[in-house]
């Protein structure tokens, strides 16, 4: 069983310009891990050397940021969606 991940335009150059990812159901850590394992290079710009999201990515899981919920340890079920949404800064 797998969840889908939404990845970024900016990000999309790492994931061969694919917008759905499907990954194993686990945790949101184990997403990222999976992503990482199919796309050298995507952990790095989305967690830091603690292996906490970064401040300036949003994770939702269906909607709900993960920060509210339980970080990395979100759980994920079938069905579920992951989105990865960069911060925008302007001035």
């Amino acid at each position: 069983m797998t969840v889908k991940v939404r990845i970024p335009t900016p990000l999309r150059k790492l994931t061969n310009d694919q917008e759905l990812v499907e990954v194993a159901i686990g945790t949101v850590g184990s997403a990222i891990g999976e992503l990482q394992h199919r796309f050298p290079g995507i952990r790095e710009r989305l967690v830091d050397e603690a292996g906490n999201v970064r401040r300036f990515v949003n994770v939702y899981v269906n909607e709900e940021d993960i920060r509210f919920l339980q970080n990395s340890d979100t759980p994920l079920k079938a069905g579920d969606e992951v989105s990865i949404i960069p911060a925008i800064a302007g001035g």
